[in-house]
């Protein structure tokens, strides 16, 4: 069949119409800092002196990429503390692989075979995998009633045999860890190393050093906090942090300056070696160095501010209306449930109807502990008035439980399609052509 150019076009703009972000709507989707990204950020990382680079060219040819990437590193360093950083990661879960190859090398440098990895029940979802892709066996370590690391169980669990703890700080809660010092001294004191997961990183922005808490080796999401849009497969890149004594073991190249010149520094015994083909996801790396030097070290602590009172108001305005499991100030992002809903209606139905609302729904069910969750975070890029908008239509959804319970377990009613088999298109997905 053959259509004509005003056919197609009216076609494909029309399904680009039905995709959802943060350019056209409130996406409050919890652990995952979905907030907007300066679209001068964009522009810088599509100038052709960065974009049209290959990365074997001569080094006297990049050297404005080369001084970049020099500063950026040294930025991050500021921010979190840390000796050095690696700009090679691709993304968060790719740095949480590469931080914990480094807690192995530092190990197998010092003679001692430990074969256990800690990690809080209130941790990342994927840090158990990386603790087993490097050969570790992951030991759950309990929260206590307030959302912290249960110190009694840690110190049941640390010995000698146990190379870390993997911990997220603020938690997947979003709530500060009161007990982090606690939990890095006695990591420490049996020998152990810290792995911080820098995912939720924003809400520590200017304020709170990793280092000063005790952490080690830490990852950053560029995605996530240093504004690349996040989501829809990639880029990403998740930088990895270390203090001075892991240095030696960071993946190689890392790029010195001598004089006024910028290079590659290859050199290293101890080096985990390459994580990446060349030397990481350059144009992320460019929107995070344009979003830093254009806030600056005051907007950056801005930015973790605006992103805690936003989320404190949001919670001021829901939890009359649904149960909050751990009633304490929270950090970025906070946890609602379910929990005496009535009607039967569930967390899914919560989640669809609000996109009736025009809502991208927050995160559902995680963290596992809170059976139900829905965890919501507004960032700091939210007005007040939008932040109403969506508390209204959570409270109104409490309401059309109560008084209509069908149509919030129908819903969604003005979406292209309704509700899908989410467990069948994940199990059993058809990604066949259909002319």
């Amino acid at each position: 069949m053959n259509l004509s150019e005003p056919l197609v076009i009216r076609h494909f703009t029309g399904l680009s119409r039905l995709n959802f972000g943060v350019d056209n709507g409130f996406y409050p989707l919890g652990s995952c800092t979905m907030k907007y990204n300066p679209k001068v950020c964009e522009e810088m990382a599509r100038l052709e002196g960065f974009s049209l680079l290959h990365p074997l060219q001569p080094l006297q040819s990049v050297q404005g990429a080369l001084r970049l990437m020099y500063e950026l590193e040294k930025m991050l360093c500021e921010i979190c503390g840390f000796a050095r950083f690696s700009l090679q990661p691709a993304a968060g879960a790719h740095g949480e692989l590469t931080g914990m190859m480094i807690v192995q090398a530092y190990f197998k440098k010092k003679g001692e075979s430990r074969t256990k990895v800690l990690v809080p029940d209130l941790a990342h979802g994927t840090n158990p995998a990386s603790v087993s892709m490097c050969g570790f066996e992951a030991v759950e370590v309990k929260s206590d009633s307030s959302g912290n690391t249960d110190l009694e169980d840690l110190r049941a669990k640390m010995d000698e045999n146990v190379a870390g703890i993997m911990i997220t700080n603020p938690n997947t809660l979003g709530l500060f860890d009161q007990n982090i010092a606690d939990v890095c001294r006695i990591v420490h004191e049996k020998g152990g190393l810290v792995y911080g997961d820098g995912a939720n990183m924003n809400a520590l922005l200017g304020i709170c050093k990793p280092k000063d808490l005790g952490i080690d080796v830490m990852h950053l999401n560029l995605h996530k906090t240093f504004s690349t849009p996040h989501g829809g497969g990639g880029p990403g890149s998740g930088p990895v942090g270390v203090v001075e004594k892991l240095v030696q073991f960071l993946p190689l190249p890392l790029v010195e300056k001598n004089g006024d010149k910028y290079a590659f520094e290859f050199g290293g015994e101890n080096s985990i070696g390459k994580m990446r083909s060349f030397y990481g996801n350059f144009g992320v790396m460019v929107k995070a160095f344009t979003y830093l030097r254009a806030i600056g070290s005051d907007g950056l602590k801005q930015v973790a501010e605006n992103a805690v009172l936003n989320a404190n108001y949001l919670l001021s305005r829901l939890r009359k209306h649904y149960h909050l499991p751990f009633d304490r100030v929270c950090m970025h992002e906070f946890v609602l449930s379910d929990k005496g809903f009535p009607n039967n209606v569930t967390t899914n139905d919560i989640a669809k109807r609000l996109l009736d609302y025009g809502f991208h729904p927050p995160m559902v069910y995680f963290p596992l502990i809170v059976k139900g969750a829905i965890m919501i975070e507004p960032t700091e890029t939210e007005s007040k008035e939008t932040l109403d908008r969506f508390a209204d239509a959570m409270v109104k959804i409490k309401e059309e439980a109560a008084e209509n319970p069908e149509l919030v377990k129908t819903s969604p009613h003005s979406m292209p399609v309704r509700r899908l088999d989410a467990v069948k298109a994940a199990r059993q997905p058809d990604l066949r052509w259909k002319e």
